[in-house]
């Protein structure tokens, strides 16, 4: 076969079925509440304490909540694309694996590839901010202090700070690498009860912040254009457009259930469903809590790092801000489980196609978990966590999967021209509209939202230069595995090595 040839040589959709149902790699232990968990975990988390009322504050008003609903109109599109996917090709890998069905070897390495980085950073990022409420907790509750040099990482602009390194965050995400190389239903069991701890203390904001609602803080409901730096809009429909770009990044993490495929005790039918329900759940607890604090006090006051105990330490409702702490500890250790586990199935897909060696995809004998992935990724995001400091892992974060968005969207639409009369469990409704919607709205939070102010052009959001830089070296590291390692171990070129 000629080198183009072997560059989008693919699994065909029949094969990927074929294999899902031979496949005894896992132990089939997660029915459909387990999945959700998982993506609810996955996505509630920042969005609500943070991000919520910090967008408020600097970039919509009250109108926050509209940049949720279209930030969650996008994210949709895409999770209808991925519940089309999942029900179809129940193998776990989720995006990879789908590209490689549809667009052959090389488009699934590099959305591979992607991922895999993407995934492990997010454990590390999450790890530091788990840390500092953990940390935050133990002063408040215990008086309690660590040494500096554990307080967190080395900091080049103030190294007088004397920290070293984040013991906290890199102990919990060894910890999480163990429950996840013990037994998945262990981890999974755990991932629901914290799940359930965190939709409670959401819960509890809404429910007690809803009578302390002065619907006067509402008003004006989209507050009018001031000017920010470089001239932008920060309120006016400007403000709710970017404040839909950064609110996004907090509604997707349904993708990562869809890694467990192998997993499921029944993932033609559950995987589609946990998809759907899990960005519903979450999004209604979104638009909710954003209604409560806008509600709860003028939006001017959410700025802080702390949005949600800031409203409640304003009224005064001092016993509600330590279960709202507790609950979000719980939230974003979930995070990490959901994150952390797909990776690991990235990875072990990823080995066991080939492109990376076979020790990688070997199944622990006696738990029935991808260990060896797991553990690594247990020490990477430890070291991650330990030594760097937030913002520079958070910068790189997103662009994976806005990326993975535009190939699944383009991959659910391509098949159906293929393959219409390709049996599958869960169709997407209006795919015409949804997939070019949803890979357009990805396309504009990479590069940012076009428009106008005081008739000059301008791109509201988008990632900075620099992440996208370090996305295209990583990409070009990953490529040259690739073309020195896995082109020539793939296992679909082996089955076919002409």
């Amino acid at each position: 076969m000629g080198f183009i040839n072997k560059l989008v040589r693919h699994k065909s959709v029949e094969q990927l079925q074929e294999e899902a149902g031979k496949s005894g790699d896992f132990r089939r232990v997660l029915g459909l509440w387990q999945l959700t968990a998982i993506g609810v975990g996955a996505i509630v988390g920042v969005g609500v304490f943070v991000l919520a009322g910090q967008q408020a504050a600097v970039n919509a008003g009250p109108a926050v909540v509209l940049s949720f609903i279209i930030a969650g109109l996008g994210s949709a599109c895409a999770a209808l694309a991925y519940a089309e996917f999942s029900g179809m090709i129940p193998v776990t890998g989720s995006a990879y694996t789908y590209s490689y069905a549809v667009l052959g070897e090389l488009f699934a390495w590099i959305i591979g590839w992607d991922l895999l980085i993407e995934y492990a950073l997010i454990v590390g990022v999450v790890a530091i901010g788990w840390s500092g409420y953990v940390q935050a907790l133990l002063d408040q509750l215990l008086g309690v202090h660590l040494p500096v040099w554990a307080q967190g990482a080395y900091d080049p602009y103030h190294p007088e700070n004397g920290k070293i390194f984040n013991v906290i965050a890199a102990g919990i995400t060894l910890l999480i690498a163990v429950m996840l190389t013990v037994k998945t239903e262990w981890g999974a069991r755990f991932n629901t009860l914290i799940v359930a701890i965190k939709v409670a203390g959401v819960a509890l904001v809404i429910g007690v912040g809803a009578f302390y609602v002065n619907t006067a803080n509402w008003h004006p409901f989209i507050p009018s254009v001031t000017t920010g730096v470089g001239g932008l809009s920060h309120f006016g429909w400007g403000g709710v457009l970017a404040a839909s770009s950064i609110v996004f990044f907090a509604v997707f993490g349904y993708d990562t259930l869809t890694t467990a495929a192998e997993e499921s005790k029944n993932p033609q039918r559950d995987l589609p469903r946990a998809v759907l329900l899990s960005l519903g759940v979450s999004m209604a607890l979104y638009l909710m809590v954003s209604m409560v604090l806008t509600g709860m006090v003028p939006y001017q006051e959410l700025a802080g790092p702390a949005p949600v105990d800031a409203a409640f330490k304003a009224l005064g409702l001092h016993w509600v801000r330590g279960i709202i702490n507790v609950a979000a500890i719980a939230g974003i250790t979930s995070v990490m489980f959901a994150f952390m586990l797909g990776a690991a199935r990235i990875w072990f897909a990823l080995a066991r196609d080939g492109l990376l060696p076979k020790w990688f995809a070997h199944v622990h004998p006696k738990y029935g978990t991808p260990a060896r992935p797991t553990m690594i990724l247990g020490g990477f995001t430890a070291l991650v966590a330990g030594f760097l400091p937030i913002g520079e892992v958070a910068e790189l974060v997103n662009i994976g999967t806005l990326a993975a968005f535009i190939v699944i969207c383009g991959s659910v639409l391509l098949l159906r021209v293929r393959k219409p009369d390709l049996q599958r469990k869960f169709r997407t409704p209006a795919l015409w509209l949804v997939a070019p919607t949803g890979m357009l709205f990805s396309l504009f939070l990479i590069i940012g939202w076009p428009w106008v102010t005081n008739g000059h052009f301008h791109l509201l959001g988008g990632l900075p230069w620099i992440t996208i830089e370090r996305f295209i070296v990583w990409m070009a590291l990953g490529l040259l595995i690739y073309f020195f390692y896995g082109i020539r171990h793939s296992k679909v070129g082996q089955d076919d090595p002409s």
